[in-house]
Order: C-alpha cells, then sequence, then structure tokens
C-alpha cells in the first residue's frame, strides 16, 4: 500500500437490492479504482451522469456506507479499519460539501450558530478562539464575518449559502474536499465563483478535491485529471484537458458532444449518434455500452472490456 496517494480505491464495488416481492440487485458500483496523489494539491474530477454511481462513491469515502468488495485507502490505510478515534480524524481531514445550499441549513438558526456547532466539535481537545476560527474561515472563501454572521440562510443568496457551506468544510483544516455537485443548483454566475474558490482554496490552501460532476464545461474549468463513469464502471481516465480535447471512449465522445458551444456561429463538425432503440436495462454480460454504442462489435457483447493504459490514460474499450 503506498503513502504517496492522499486517497485510493482498489477495486471497490457496490451493490444494492431494489423491489419489494421482486428482489433486483443494481450494482451501483462496479471494480472501480483510482487515485488522488498527496505530494501536490489537484482536483480530480469523477463525471458521468445521474445513475453513474457518482455520489455513491462519494458515500463510501465519507465512510457512510462500506463497500461489498475493494478498499478505500487514506495515506496507505483502509479506511474501514480505522479505530474510533482514528475514523474521527479521518473525518476532520476529509470534508464534505453537497449538492443542494437550500437544504444544509436548519432554517431557524443564524449563520454564527451554524458554524459554531461544528467549529466547537473539532476543538474539544484544544485551546482555540471559537470567534477567532470561523472569522478565518469565513474570510478564506470570500465572505465578511460582520455581514454573515447574523444572518439566518433565507437571508443569503445561493453564492453566500454556498460559500458558507465551504467555510463550514474548511474549520477542521481539511487536506481533502468531497465536492459533490456543488454548482449544479446554482446560476451560470454563482457557478463561476464557486468554480473559482475551489481553485483558490487549492492553490493556497494546498486543498485537493474530488470533484463530482455530470457537466464536462466545469470540470474543464478546475479539474487537473479526470475518471468517466458509465452505469457505476470507469470507461476512460486521463489528464483532464487530453480526454476533454481528445475523448477515446465513445461515452465521453457522446458526454463531449453533448457540451453547448457559446458560439452562434459555431457548429460540431462531427456528431455521435445513438441507436434508436436501446435496452432499458442494458445488456447482462459485455460491455455495458454496448446498447447504446455506434461502434459496438460482436466481442463487446461477449466480455466487458477491461480498463487498459494507453499512453498516459486509461479506457475500457474494445476499439483500442
Amino acid at each position: 500500500m503506498s503513502n504517496l496517494n492522499l486517497l485510493e480505491l482498489k477495486d471497490v464495488t457496490k451493490t444494492f437490492t431494489s423491489g419489494f416481492l421482486f428482489k433486483k440487485k443494481i450494482v451501483a458500483v462496479d471494480n472501480v479504482s483510482f487515485s488522488i496523489p498527496r505530494e501536490k494539491a489537484s482536483i480530480f474530477v469523477l463525471a458521468g451522469e445521474s445513475g453513474s454511481g457518482k455520489s455513491t462513491i462519494a458515500r463510501i469515502i465519507l465512510g457512510f456506507i462500506r463497500p461489498d468488495k475493494g478498499e478505500v485507502l487514506y495515506r496507505g490505510r483502509n479506511i474501514f479499519s480505522f479505530d474510533s478515534k482514528e475514523f474521527t480524524l479521518y473525518r476532520k481531514e476529509v470534508q464534505a460539501v453537497f449538492q443542494d445550499p437550500y437544504s444544509s441549513f436548519n432554517p431557524v438558526y443564524p449563520v454564527d450558530h451554524i458554524l459554531s456547532i461544528t467549529a466547537k466539535m473539532i476543538s474539544r481537545d484544544e485551546n482555540k478562539d471559537i470567534d477567532k476560527t470561523i472569522d478565518e474561515a469565513l474570510i478564506s472563501v470570500g465572505l465578511r464575518p460582520s455581514e454573515v454572521r447574523n444572518k439566518y440562510p433565507y437571508q443569503l443568496s445561493g453564492g453566500q449559502k454556498q460559500r458558507v457551506l465551504f467555510a463550514r468544510a474548511l474549520l477542521p483544516r481539511p487536506k481533502l474536499i468531497i465536492a459533490d455537485e456543488p454548482v449544479s443548483m446554482l446560476d451560470a454566475s454563482l457557478r463561476a465563483e464557486i468554480l473559482n474558490l475551489m481553485l483558490d482554496l487549492k492553490t493556497k490552501l494546498g486543498i485537493s478535491f474530488l470533484y463530482i460532476t455530470h457537466d464536462l464545461s466545469t470540470a474543464n474549468y478546475v479539474g487537473d485529471y479526470i475518471a468517466v463513469l458509465y452505469k457505476g464502471s470507469l470507461v476512460e481516465m486521463g489528464p483532464i484537458d487530453k480526454v476533454i480535447s481528445d475523448p477515446l471512449h465513445p461515452y465521453t465522445k457522446l458526454l463531449m458532444s453533448s457540451v453547448p458551444v457559446p458560439d452562434p456561429l459555431k457548429r460540431w463538425e462531427e456528431r455521435i449518434s445513438t441507436p434508436e432503440t436501446e435496452a432499458f436495462h442494458g445488456t447482462t454480460s459485455g460491455c455495458k455500452f454496448y446498447d447504446r454504442c455506434p461502434f459496438r462489435k460482436d466481442e463487446c457483447k461477449k466480455d466487458s472490456p477491461p480498463l487498459k493504459s494507453i499512453g498516459d490514460r486509461f479506457i475500457a474499450c474494445y476499439l483500442y
């Protein structure tokens, strides 16, 4: 187990069971492996459509649910082998910011009370000035403490709410923040603010991010490395500039073809199309993208393609 990685997933699989009378197994995460380096702060993007398993991976990393198979290593150790003291330290160093800033606060409490609860929890054994700690966190995310500490959530804009969530995540001085769709509920101008905030926190405080999104345009703006998920499986992974500019997997190409271009005179030179009829549950064996892929071959239906190295990226496709 390498200590060179801050976080590493090794062959993580998670299956859920749905239905009351006729139970059906759903593989939410299927043999997923990736790592976030320790030596330099970075933004690792986990991208894919809704239902691709992104948020399930986030919940596994945060320790909310256990994988059926595989390991989640933090600084080289499996987080599910931590004792209570070690796991408490882990949860300080790995924080989360979730999608909806509007439902993340108790509306009956002002910002000061919300942040004080977290600050007191993490400083029980430390001689810290709680007010100073909160002020520093708010300033770090571009907010003036005097303007927001006494306000209630309904008095804040969407962007301010999301910044307060980031401030709360900064209170324990984390090494990694899991940002699960943090800008999807915000309008375009506020999205840019939060994305720039993530870049600032990476540069100034040395915090790494696992940025979970379905939007490749925002991924390209902030990301250093990207892993693309489809139905719980990794299909392409590599440096984000190369994956975005020259996608190799048919699914990544499909995602890129759906990204709007802000130029009325611009036309896509080529467009990937999917078959008119798609199986609702997909194939039971072989490549999960088989029913949607315009380049499918017979071998794609027989066996699932392994994730193999192509230069400095990884592709799960028989075309390569």
